[in-house]
């Protein structure tokens, strides 16, 4: 299994898809200021202390990363059965099973890290930023920022397996746009923030969300060795 991920994520240079990944954490953090700087302007509450920005740090990069994983279940595997590549991968004596699974486990793997040092990355960089030029009225404590530490991760965990369920609707007619597109109403519907309360908070949301991305995604391969390309 080890192996045959190894081997995915050289065929479809991973390399390239983590330097992406770095760059959106620059726009991540470019959009946060934006948002600081319009909030003072407008004279808004909304992020005026760290409590508030940190959670929304925390929400848009799992926003974009649910996003940013539908991209890559699109090229790893709706792509590959679209245009019938996956023909030639299904006549090595490998296990149909074990190779789809070692491609979800990537996308699964890649959004899991993601989230998790992409949150550390813009929120260390926004908070010295912030201590530097006094942009928020409230002084950052230890206890929020270990407080902070479950929530992430545990977020991170049940993103990164909400972001599977695009494959469901990809996977019917093999349709690229269709997973990108389902990825981005799920983020719509559970990532809108109004009066920074979302859908997401709600933790049974996020619970049935993830136990339904991981039901897609055993059935994805529960009868592939059935199935004729």
């Amino acid at each position: 299994m080890l192996n045959l991920m190894r081997l995915e994520m050289k065929k479809y240079h991973i390399g390239a898809y983590i330097k992406r990944a770095v760059f959106i954490n620059f726009v991540i953090l470019a959009i946060v200021f934006m948002l600081i700087f319009i909030t003072k302007i407008e004279g808004d509450q909304d992020l005026r202390n760290y409590q508030a920005v940190l959670g929304l740090i925390d929400s848009g990069v799992r926003a974009v990363f649910i996003i940013f994983a539908s991209v890559l279940i699109a090229k790893f595997i709706i792509g590959e059965f679209k245009y019938k590549t996956i023909t030639v991968a299904f006549m090595y004596p490998i296990n149909r099973k074990k190779l789809i699974a070692s491609k979800l486990a990537i996308v699964v793997l890649f959004t899991f890290s993601a989230i998790i040092l992409s949150t550390i990355f813009v929120t260390a960089i926004f908070c010295a930023v912030s201590e530097s030029f006094q942009l928020l009225p409230d002084a950052l404590s230890l206890s929020l920022i270990i407080q902070r530490i479950p929530v992430v991760i545990m977020n991170a965990v049940s993103a990164s397996c909400i972001a599977l369920i695009p494959l469901y609707f990809g996977m019917r007619k093999y349709s690229i746009p269709a997973t990108i597109i389902s990825s981005i109403l799920i983020v719509s519907v559970v990532s809108s923030n109004s009066g920074n309360f979302t859908l997401y908070d709600i933790i049974l949301i996020p619970i049935t969300l993830a136990i339904i991305g991981i039901g897609v995604a055993y059935s994805s391969f529960r009868n592939i060795e059935k199935i004729d390309i």
